[in-house]
């Protein structure tokens, strides 16, 4: 894995007030691509405290305890996309706060690419709310586009929530 200057960025939850953390949950995502250009996300279907939602997200999950964050990334990889994937490289961390649930996250970003192609590994719970989304650069460069034109036309602050549509997979 090559080592490089990592970024480290804080958010903050806007949405509901901070009264106090209970517990942090460290995570690994990553930025997954393949030598066609594809890059390969998660489609989710959300309905927790913070309501329902579809959504998008990169792939990744929670760190077992004692568990090296490389080995972390490679196994939620395995779970949730089927994919062997080489680590190129940690992007860096993300921390951010749930107040509503009183949890702070420290999210591990990893560009990764895919290797070989296999079964997914999912919960039960997964299977049901869960599926893999490809998408391929030219889409994600366009959506990217659109989401800072929308954002400009609007004078959106990173902390506004907005709606974006993806192209399907």
């Amino acid at each position: 894995m090559k080592e490089d200057k990592e970024i480290y960025t804080e958010l903050v939850d806007s949405e509901w007030p901070f009264e106090y953390t209970d517990h942090d949950r460290h995570i690994v995502r990553a930025i997954v691509y393949d030598d066609d250009g594809y890059f390969y996300f998660v489609r989710a279907d959300r309905d927790d405290d913070f309501g329902r939602a579809k959504v998008i997200e990169t792939a990744g999950g929670g760190v077992e305890f004692g568990e090296e964050l490389t080995i972390a990334i490679k196994r939620e990889l395995s779970e949730e996309l089927g994919v062997e994937v080489e680590v190129i490289c940690k992007i860096g961390v993300v921390s951010d706060y749930y107040n509503l649930i009183h949890r702070h996250n420290i999210n591990n970003y990893f560009l990764c690419k895919v290797i070989s192609f296999g079964k997914t590994h999912l919960t039960d719970d997964e299977v049901e709310s869960v599926e893999n989304a490809a998408v391929d650069t030219e889409n994600i460069l366009k959506t990217l586009s659109d989401a800072r034109r929308i954002l400009m036309e609007h004078n959106v602050s990173n902390s506004t929530p907005i709606s974006l549509e993806v192209p399907p997979a």
